[in-house]
């Protein structure tokens, strides 16, 4: 947790005209929320736990899911190949992502 975050006392809000809130600026600069941003309201022991959330419009994700799958590419064994073949094949690959993949950390 950020230091802003454990470092903040409790902000005191009143509930307005039809049930509305107000975040106190401290608590939305910890959180990032902004204006037009959505918060999940989860009742707990004791009070009300806010957690900010994205909302994505189903549409448009499907079109997005839809869009990066078009792009996903079968890629058959080759035939003149054994098993142990590909798995060390399989293998190679995958030390070589984790190499340059360790240098960009």
């Amino acid at each position: 947790m950020s230091k802003t975050l454990e470092n903040m006392h409790m902000a005191l809000m009143r509930v307005r005209r039809l049930a509305q809130l107000t975040l106190p600026a401290e608590v939305r600069r910890a959180l990032n929320v902004q204006e037009g941003d959505y918060l999940e309201a989860e009742i707990v022991k004791g009070g009300v736990l806010l957690k900010p959330v994205a909302v994505v419009r189903r549409k448009r994700a499907w079109q997005r899911i839809e869009e990066i799958t078009s792009r996903v590419r079968d890629r058959k064994p080759d035939p003149r190949k054994g098993n142990k073949e590909e798995e060390e094949e399989i293998a190679e690959s995958i030390k070589e992502f984790r190499r340059k993949n360790s240098k960009h950390a």
